[in-house]
């Protein structure tokens, strides 16, 4: 151990006569008495680390895993929101529901129930856009979609399924009504193929 070495050093008579004041009567720092003391082996072994200071206490680690998991859900929140955006901006500029549009203002059932300027029903959180729920799968030949129109009399909620069992021959319209908000049903007339592209 370097304190049993340290201890089996010789006394050194130079230090060993150190005065604790010089001849100008300045104080002799205690570094080179204990120094003195230490090398004629008057003082005990803990004295060398009488003027060590204690170590600090470490530093607590903040857990992280919180604000990561914080981050996490709104990085996915927001991708989900992009997505869906865009998917329905998509379905809404599709020929498919502006060929379903142009049915219904032109139905005289749907005129004389929800009135004139027939419209999809915005929402403020798509920008003005109508949310279009469904699919629009042109190339399995499967279409199914509903959403919100409205007019100067009321409102409704359009559903409209259609299907083509294979490549090249008409699509097969199985659904195409306007259900009101009072509850009555409108089953709509199609026009020629109000799901071509």
């Amino acid at each position: 151990m370097m304190t049993s070495a340290l201890s089996r050093l010789k006394p050194v008579p130079a230090l060993s006569r150190i005065p604790r004041h010089n001849r100008l009567g300045l104080k002799v720092p205690s570094a080179l008495i204990q120094l003195r003391q230490y090398a004629s082996g008057g003082a005990p072994p803990q004295s060398v680390y009488s003027n060590f200071k204690p170590h600090r206490e470490l530093p607590k680690i903040e857990k992280r895993w919180p604000a990561m998991l914080g981050i996490a859900v709104v990085v996915v929140s927001g991708w989900a929101a992009f997505l869906t955006y865009v998917t329905n901006e998509t379905k809404v500029t599709s020929s498919v529901v502006k060929q379903i549009l142009r049915t219904i203002k032109a139905d005289p059932q749907l005129l004389e129930k929800l009135g004139m300027a027939i419209r999809p029903q915005p929402e403020w959180w798509l920008n003005g856009y109508p949310i279009i729920h469904g699919q629009i799968n042109q190339i399995q030949g499967n279409i199914d979609v509903s959403f919100r129109v409205k007019g100067s009399l009321g409102s409704g909620t359009v559903y409209f399924t259609s299907v083509r069992k294979a490549k090249g021959i008409p699509y097969s319209i199985l659904r195409f009504r306007v259900i009101l908000d009072d509850g009555r049903v409108v089953e709509v007339e199609p026009s020629p193929e109000p799901q071509s592209e």
